[in-house]
């Protein structure tokens, strides 16, 4: 039995767009032991996982602001104390991944210095794959795979794939009639797309659209929204994995390029993200998930978080894609 553990500790869209590699590592290797490493805000999303025999917690953003020596010693001996892997791959790339990876044994498996943005956590692997960074992330999660475990997944394997996250019982809050959803918040202001443009949205496809929130800010904009729109429903106040399985049963996510509107993928539902600052490296297109871009030259390799020419994409370029992939 091959014991794998997979370095990936967050962001949540990047985690998200990571789960592919499991079937895959499966379908090979149906007796495999894999585990996965991830920061302890979004253990959730993973926990209940099929694939997944065991989610090994960290939390490196309670010890960057705390600085707790403690802290960083139970840390290390909780991953020094983890099974002897067989395969341990760090699908991040940062100097934190890498030294978390290396702390969990030394068959390390990652990218290339010139494959990724911090070049010094290569120094720390033992097998080195090398690919663009510039490369989409799916495109690049298989290949250190099919590196690390001697696999041979292509892009037609990607297209078929089964959904990577597990879903449960639709909601009963849904409609029985097409549903969608809207992503209105993003990490970055400058990846966020004008509520008034939104607004236009939704006046212009009759159908039920569901927000969620997050966080304060985000419930006012869903407010004005529902107070602007007759078809616009807020949703409760929502863990990852309830909206995760909320996205599994919709007709279509649209969003800003973030965790929540990478999941549509995961679940194999429609979706259309909405890119500024950000580029449509973040997603795996096919004809049902498609990118809108801004006008703006993005060099991956130094974002420009003062980007906000998401501002000036056409609302009818969304709402004109939304009633293709809905048929109506």
């Amino acid at each position: 039995m091959k014991k794998i553990v997979i370095v990936r500790l967050s962001a949540i869209g990047d985690i998200v767009n990571t789960t592919i590699v499991l079937q895959f590592i499966k379908k090979s290797y149906p007796d495999a032991n894999i585990d996965w490493v991830c920061e302890k805000s979004f253990l959730s999303i993973l926990k209940n996982h099929p694939l997944i025999n065991k989610v090994i917690e960290v939390d490196l953003k309670s010890l960057k602001k705390t600085k707790s020596i403690r802290g960083l010693i139970d840390q290390i001996k909780i991953l020094k104390n983890q099974d002897n892997y067989d395969y341990i791959i760090d699908m991040q790339g940062l100097l934190k991944s890498a030294i978390v990876a290396r702390l969990l044994g030394k068959n390390v498996y990652g990218f290339d210095k010139n494959s990724i943005r911090e070049a010094i956590a290569s120094k720390l692997y033992k097998h080195k794959t090398s690919i663009a960074y510039q490369e989409n992330i799916i495109i690049r999660n298989i290949t250190l795979i099919n590196d690390a475990l001697n696999l041979n997944i292509d892009s037609d394997q990607i297209k078929t794939k089964k959904p990577t996250l597990p879903s449960g019982k639709k909601p009963t809050f849904l409609s029985d009639s097409k549903n969608v959803i809207l992503i209105i918040g993003a990490s970055w202001s400058s990846k966020i797309y004008p509520i008034e443009k939104i607004i236009d949205v939704c006046n212009n496809i009759k159908l039920n659209f569901y927000v969620p929130y997050s966080n304060d800010e985000e419930l006012e904009k869903a407010r004005l929204l529902k107070k602007s729109c007759i078809n616009v429903k807020i949703l409760p106040k929502m863990s990852l994995v309830e909206l995760s399985n909320t996205i599994a049963h919709c007709d279509l996510v649209i969003g800003n390029d973030t965790g929540p509107t990478h999941m549509a993928w995961a679940h194999n539902v429609a979706s259309i993200t909405i890119f500024g600052p950000t580029n449509e490296r973040m997603i795996f297109k096919t004809s049902k998930n498609i990118a809108i871009n801004s006008n703006s030259k993005v060099d991956i390799m130094a974002i420009d978080k003062n980007d906000f020419t998401i501002q000036d994409i056409d609302p009818k370029l969304i709402y004109t894609q939304a009633k293709q992939l809905l048929g109506v």
